[in-house]
């Protein structure tokens, strides 16, 4: 049976199967996106919004997104599009092809737009519409930027070496227990995938700071140290927690717990960031 090579899940299909991101299926002995270049979402955003805050400051981009996710974080922001019950049947949306999603994009120039950026669900679950648009999009002179929980198979990167010039990776923790158990993720294929896209393009990192699954300080240190390693003039994104999804109940990250752990990573970081505070 066919295997799915986009991330680490390497989920085996038989014919007619959905992997467990929800947007790839099996069909015809192969293992393809199930809406090709049905979004969810297109919005011209600020490029701090993604949040890049080191890639063309000041400018817009056009964001889109998709549906489907292979993670299942229980304090998500937009699980309505990445893994819900309506996210899998894959409900409304805009079809756009790349050759429209150029375009578009184009005839948003004039309001300082650079590019498009992938995002909101995990675009790399899509990958094969990443491809095209972005080629098609480099071609006309746009920047592309992809937004990503990381957890992906290194070969992805091969695949949009030449074709994404910045990324926002989310480091949602740094203990593979909680990836496993707590995100349904792997910490390891985060880690190789950061350190190949950091030689590849611009890379700009968030950790959102979620109560009793990501405020370690033993944890954050040993994120920031290896992040150092990477390189000092990595942005580090240090991001507030708002109660969400399955974690209504719980609270907002504390903003000193934040500060602190943002001057922490600054004696070892050239560019740290606080958001939601």
């Amino acid at each position: 049976m066919p295997r799915c090579d986009v991330c680490f899940r390497h989920c085996v299909l038989s014919e007619g199967q959905t992997g467990a991101c929800g947007a790839r299926i099996c069909s015809g002995g192969k293992v393809v996106p199930k809406n090709f270049g049905l979004l969810s979402a297109v919005a011209l955003d600020p490029i701090e919004k993604k949040p890049l805050n080191n890639f063309f400051p000041g400018s817009s981009i056009l964001s889109v997104g998709g549906y489907g996710c292979n993670l299942r974080c229980p304090f998500c922001q937009n699980w309505q599009i990445s893994w819900s019950k309506e996210a899998m049947q894959f409900r409304g949306g805009t079809q756009l092809s790349p050759s429209e999603l150029t375009a578009l994009a184009q005839q948003y120039i004039p309001q300082g737009n650079i590019g498009i950026a992938f995002t909101y669900n995990e675009p790399l679950i899509h990958i094969e519409y990443i491809e095209q648009t972005a080629q098609l999009s480099h071609s006309k002179g746009l920047k592309n930027v992809l937004v990503t929980n990381g957890c992906a198979d290194v070969g992805m990167l091969d695949r949009m070496n030449g074709l994404i010039d910045a990324m926002n990776i989310d480091l949602k923790s740094f203990n593979e227990n909680t990836y496993k158990t707590k995100l349904g993720g792997d910490l390891e294929a985060v880690m190789a995938f950061i350190e190949g896209a950091v030689r590849m393009c611009h890379v700009e990192i968030t950790n959102l700071i979620v109560p009793g699954i990501s405020d370690s300080e033993e944890e954050f240190d040993s994120m920031t140290d290896w992040i150092a390693q990477l390189g000092r003039d990595i942005p580090l994104h240090i991001t507030r927690f708002f109660p969400r999804f399955k974690m209504q109940g719980a609270n907002a990250t504390d903003t000193a717990l934040i500060r602190r752990f943002s001057e922490k990573a600054k004696q070892k970081l050239r560019y740290v960031y606080i958001g939601n505070c």
